[in-house]
């Protein structure tokens, strides 16, 4: 009865009792150690609790059952449109006027960093009352199996020049965030190159299309760290019992500390609003609060040869901004676009992509006329800001509607 009631007093704080359950049963503290961890003996162990806790906190749904439009609230129809082993293209859909105007099409570009495409509910919600979503949704690692070969950054370009492609860019508008940003860039670029239409427009917010400038703890580290000691002491192979056993990956429960320093600001902030709402009657807004530590904490594996790839050609070598990248041989040319509307979004007190990083992108497509560019800054803006919360409700928000629609 005592451990029943234990675990009832654990759920009302659920996810919350949960994380700290698992992070204070870890052998050891900072992400130096946690990377020794795994390759030691105690991975499994550390593999084995993180994924208890992930699934103790549900499957990483969007859970998006209706949307308000025009004072109505509009059932949403979700299914998969595409599917490869390493992705699956996302559909988003509700019951409005076809012909309307404002019916459009976004390709809402999910980045491979981390956390599970999910994280964006809240981007999608906010398009589904005037367009058709469809999201890049990433596998975790762990549920690949070895036969589905290699998977390198990229191959993240070619996954997204075959949505694209799919989806017809002819007034296709592309909205890429955080790591997203350079391979939807590159994708667009190379079915120009190709003699595709160009999309309609292209929103990039918080990416490392440039990060020489202005480094931040995360960006200054990718650009330091030595690759071989990241593949060495970073990566591991998918324990047995999962479907991607033998697969070498960067584990979920790796980043997770990198994330929280990065900004430990937003963990107090959600661990507030949690705490807040369970003391209120909006009970809407405590499922709110709890979904979000849970997509928060949901961290996925990656492929070992794409966090690899990515931290060598996007923050090491700097191949984009240099004009040097090559991606199944062909040279990625941003230039070329010119009838795409460019707009760059940045966050004054974003800590993970930093100020100008995105913004450089308006520099690379130098063939896009002047009136149809346009950067924003949000000030007093975090990353996360960028795509969730109360600065993506009042600012970011509005800023990519008024452009999407105009």
């Amino acid at each position: 009865m005592e451990l029943e009631r234990q675990r009832s007093q654990r759920a009302l704080f659920n996810p919350l009792a949960l994380w700290g359950e698992w992070i204070g049963s870890m052998p050891f503290r900072g992400m130096l150690q946690l990377a020794e961890a795994s390759k030691s003996q105690q991975f499994r162990h550390c593999y084995g609790l993180f994924q208890q806790a992930i699934k103790a906190l549900g499957p990483p749904a969007f859970d998006i059952e209706q949307v308000e439009f025009d004072g109505r609230k509009m059932p949403v129809e979700e299914s998969v449109v595409a599917e490869t082993e390493f992705c699956r293209l996302r559909s988003f859909s509700c019951m409005r006027d076809r012909t309307s105007k404002s019916a459009r099409r976004v390709l809402l570009c999910a980045p491979l960093a981390g956390h599970h495409a999910m994280q964006l509910r809240e981007v999608v919600q906010s398009l589904l009352p005037y367009a058709d979503v469809y999201v890049s949704e990433w596998v975790d690692a762990r549920d690949i199996p070895t036969t589905a070969g290699d998977f390198y950054l990229e191959d993240v370009v070619l996954t997204l020049q075959d949505f694209i492609v799919k989806l017809n860019p002819q007034g296709l508008d592309v909205l890429a965030i955080c790591q997203a940003t350079v391979p939807a860039i590159a994708a667009i670029a190379l079915l120009v190159d190709s003699n595709y239409p160009e999309p309609r427009s292209l929103v990039l917010l918080g990416g490392p299309i440039d990060p020489r400038s202005n480094p931040t703890p995360l960006t200054g580290m990718a650009r330091s760290l030595p690759l071989s000691w990241l593949d060495a002491l970073g990566t591991h192979v998918v324990p047995a019992g999962y479907r991607g056993a033998g697969r070498r990956i960067y584990p979920g429960f790796l980043q997770y500390p990198s994330l929280i320093m990065a900004q430990p600001e937003r963990q107090l902030f959600l661990l507030c609003e949690y705490m807040r709402s369970l003391g209120g009657s909006d009970t809407q807004a405590a499922c709110d609060a709890e979904r979000s530590i849970a997509h928060n904490g949901a961290m996925l594996d990656m492929p070992a040869e794409f966090i690899l790839d990515t931290v060598r050609v996007v923050f090491q070598q700097t191949l984009l901004p240099r004009g040097m990248w090559r991606v199944a041989g062909r040279l990625v040319r941003p230039g070329q676009l010119c009838e795409t509307r460019l707009l760059t979004i940045e966050g004054s007190r974003d800590t993970i992509s930093g100020v100008g990083h995105t913004h450089a992108a308006q520099d690379l497509c130098v063939g896009v006329p002047g009136e149809r560019r346009r950067r924003i800054t949000i000030a007093g803006c975090d990353h996360y800001g960028l795509f969730g919360g109360p600065n993506w409700r009042a600012e970011v928000y509005p800023a990519v509607h008024d452009w999407l629609v105009g």
